[in-house]
């Protein structure tokens, strides 16, 4: 049985480009897939190298887990848990370091975006720069070769992570014997990787241009009606296949909602108009997930239970890969 292997980073609420970039197909997929493995992992000591409130970290990591239930997750077909529950993976990255040139690491995008950043703005090289973030691709590879995974599901700037696991593990097997690790392939994500935010631009925190999931419904709304358009007037005719608000509503409406409003578009349709029955689709579908993602986020007992139960299943993966590991590199 091969083994899909996906991280989710807790930074706060999950926004429309998530959902429809990475967690519903993810979702799908495994609902959809009898013959593998899932596991999905919450990445919230990944967070840390920029978290600084615990509270708000706690909760961050609450939200994520209530998303993915939310919107659908079978936890008890898939392995969901959280990382720091699972105290190997932490050895395994002592590991994996001790057999990483600090080369592969000065190359490591985050770290090089980083340094960039730096350059541009006149400071020294490693201003802002702590070893959680310079060493972030180690922690990274010790959560995918864990599990022995075989494929990870990622967008194309995520690849080098899996590329940077899988040299990794080709150096371990060259010294220590082949087997010690699975070597991971990555899967790249070409349909919905890309989902324009507010302002066109791809749908990111960092821009400030995402549409958060599970807002109140007026909040929604408002957020929709930001979305940028030209001057064209009201009864201008116009292009369906040259709009964003059409993009975002072809993933959430059924081919007869799309229909409709594609001739309506032709005919001359308000921009106002137009997001408004954007706004309609989206908050129809999601609008059963957020009262679920409310219901579970005030009842952390239960998120606490789906987690603890998930991480016991992957330590039993854990601890049987570090065994091997352990001595095929120590002799212990």
């Amino acid at each position: 049985m091969k083994t899909y292997l996906t991280g989710i980073k807790p930074t706060g609420m999950v926004h429309l480009g998530n959902l429809l970039g990475a967690i519903r197909p993810a979702i799908d997929f495994s609902n959809n897939e009898d013959a593998a493995q899932f596991i999905y992992f919450i990445a919230d000591y990944h967070a840390m190298t920029a978290s600084r409130d615990p509270k708000e970290f706690h909760e961050n990591v609450y939200s994520i887990a209530a998303t993915w239930i939310a919107l659908g997750l079978d936890t008890k077909k898939s392995i969901f848990y959280k990382q720091s529950d699972v105290k190997e993976i932490f050895e395994l990255q002592w590991l994996l370091s001790c057999m990483t040139p600090k080369g592969d690491m000065n190359r490591a995008h985050s770290y090089k975006d980083k340094v960039q950043k730096n350059a541009d703005e006149k400071r020294d090289t490693d201003y802002g720069v702590n070893m959680g973030l310079y060493s972030y691709p180690i922690l990274m590879a010790a959560d995918i070769l864990m599990y022995d995974t075989n494929f990870v599901p990622v967008g194309k700037d995520q690849k080098q992570h899996v590329e940077i696991a899988r040299s990794i593990a080709q150096r371990i097997n060259e010294y220590f014997g082949e087997g010690t690790l699975i070597e991971p392939q990555e899967v790249l994500q070409e349909n919905g990787a890309y989902i324009a935010g507010l302002d066109g631009r791809k749908m990111s925190k960092s821009y400030d241009n995402t549409i958060p999931l599970f807002v109140p419904e007026k909040k929604l709304r408002k957020l929709i009606m930001k979305i940028k358009t030209d001057s064209q007037p009201p009864e201008a005719p116009k292009d369906p296949n040259d709009s964003l608000i059409m993009d975002l509503y072809k993933l959430f409406a059924n081919d007869e909602q799309v229909k409709s409003l594609t001739e309506w578009y032709q005919r001359g349709i308000g921009w106002g108009e137009a997001k408004q029955e954007l706004f309609l689709a989206v908050n129809d579908y999601i609008s059963k997930p957020r009262d679920e993602y409310n219901r579970l986020m005030d009842d952390k007992a239960y998120l606490d239970e789906v987690l603890r139960d998930g991480a016991n299943r992957a330590r039993e993966i854990a601890t049987t890969t570090m065994d091997r590991v352990r001595k095929n590199m120590t002799g212990f």
